[in-house]
């Protein structure tokens, strides 16, 4: 076999290998079929798994819940046990009667479902609102911390932000789960369009996909009590948790989409100036608040960069 031969050979060999480990994506009803409960004070912590050794706990955004991770799982399970909860109050966690799903209260529900598996310390991944409850948690229980990465989030200054106000005061008014969500659910190219969930936080037109809209939105308006649930989110978000947050030397990589409409691109600077363990942060042209769904690749190569030191 001459030398061109013998690379080619072994070049289709490593990747054929590498495939053949790399984890199947998990579609919508593999993610179902998996969903797991963790018994806790706080309620019944719905959650996904996938992969084996420490932890990665994935965080996700407002009306968002774990499904937002899939690709991330697929791609980082190989590394981490990959976590993916769903906060209390959205997804398809069952909340403890009278239990407060505000910030400090789900940084409080992430200890005790951790405590539930057995888990001291995490790499955190966090989006959105789950990227102030990953902040507020930090400085709870900043020895459960080895890493953090955030992407477009809550900071200090811009939360909540201003473009979540008008969803603030349908919460308020007991709308929002009428007015936005159920028609959503109803005409997913509605919530594809520029006024939905879609046009405002994915960059990709054909995102969310008709099973993500279904997964993320039909547990929130299925009864009247969670959309009373799903308001209390909502309202919960307008007292600043972040306001006098002390900051940790957590390692800290910040991966922000430059053409959010919901935070602003300053937000990453703030962060990388005020975190001392910050590593920079990585801008990607083009993509919106929920950019992690739409590139997971990349959330999996910064994870990976920042856990490997």
């Amino acid at each position: 076999m001459n030398r061109r031969a013998f690379l080619e050979t072994t070049a289709a060999t490593l990747v054929a290998g590498y495939v053949s480990h790399r984890p199947r994506p998990m579609g919508f009803t593999e993610f179902h079929a998996s969903r797991r409960f963790a018994r806790t004070s706080f309620g019944d912590i719905a959650y996904v798994e996938r992969g084996k050794g420490d932890v990665a706990l994935f965080l996700h955004g407002f009306p968002l819940n774990g499904f937002q991770w899939r690709g991330a799982l697929d791609r980082l399970s190989p590394y981490r046990r990959c976590v993916a909860p769903d906060f209390m109050g959205l997804g398809y966690t069952h909340v403890a009667a009278g239990q407060s799903v505000a910030p400090a209260a789900q940084a409080a529900m992430l200890a005790a479902f951790l405590d539930t598996l057995s888990v001291h310390r995490v790499d955190l991944v966090a989006n959105d609102s789950g990227g102030a409850i990953a902040q507020l948690f930090i400085t709870r229980y900043p020895d459960r911390v080895r890493t953090l990465v955030l992407t477009n989030c809550d900071v200090e200054p811009d939360s909540p932000p201003a473009a979540l106000l008008p969803v603030i005061a349908m919460a308020r008014a007991g709308t929002f789960a009428d007015r936005w969500l159920i028609p959503w659910l109803g005409d997913k190219q509605l919530a594809r369009s520029s006024g939905g969930l879609g046009g405002q936080c994915y960059s990709d037109p054909s995102h969310p996909t008709d099973e993500a809209i279904e997964c993320y939105l039909w547990p929130l308006v299925r009864s009247q009590a969670r959309k009373a649930l799903v308001h209390a989110y909502a309202i919960a978000l307008e007292p600043n948790a972040l306001a006098g947050l002390p900051r940790t030397n957590v390692p800290l990589r910040i991966v922000w989409g430059m053409a959010d409409t919901i935070f602003s691109p300053a937000d990453a600077d703030y962060l990388d100036r005020t975190f001392p363990g910050s590593r920079g942060v990585r801008r990607i042209p083009g993509a919106k608040l929920f950019w992690p769904e739409e590139y997971p690749d990349i959330i999996a190569d910064e994870a990976r960069a920042l856990w490997s030191g």
